[in-house]
């Protein structure tokens, strides 16, 4: 009887691992450099926390016609609009949802300065599709992994 008690806490034991490493696994896909559409932009995704975040790490034209940076000028928040778009934190808050699903993550738009509630959704290992919601309408936009 004791024997069996083992087998099965070591049968759970192993079940346990194998479902914890198949969601990091899982998890870790999303991370990585993905191209915006067009290549207009890089984002770079990464944990933060227990969480995923992206960040703008490359712009096709990173400066404005004057030759500076582009800053961040519609941003709603007066005080944040002189900071440049490379380094902009882009993703925010998604948390993994299913096999290569992440929801619960807010995008920002720097083209109207607004936030959207996002979720993100790994169609294979070089493609994903971010989707950015108002109300009840959702744009979606498919961004590809760089290598």
């Amino acid at each position: 009887m004791r024997i069996i008690g083992i087998i099965r806490l070591g049968f759970g034991a192993l079940v346990a691992l194998l479902t914890f490493g198949g969601a990091q696994a899982a998890a870790a896909g999303v991370a990585g450099v993905w191209a915006t559409p067009e290549e207009k932009s890089h984002v770079k995704i990464e944990p933060c926390g227990d969480k995923f975040c992206g960040t703008i790490i490359w712009l096709k034209e990173p400066n404005d016609k004057n030759g500076s940076p582009k800053l961040d000028r519609e941003n709603q928040d007066e005080s944040l609009r002189s900071r440049p778009i490379v380094g902009l934190p882009l993703l925010k808050g998604f948390e993994a949802d299913g096999p290569n699903r992440w929801d619960g993550g807010r995008i920002y738009n720097p083209e109207d300065g607004k936030t959207y509630k996002s979720s993100m959704k790994l169609d294979d290992d070089s493609t994903l599709k971010v989707e950015g919601c108002v109300l009840i309408f959702c744009k979606a936009q498919t961004w590809v992994r760089v290598n």
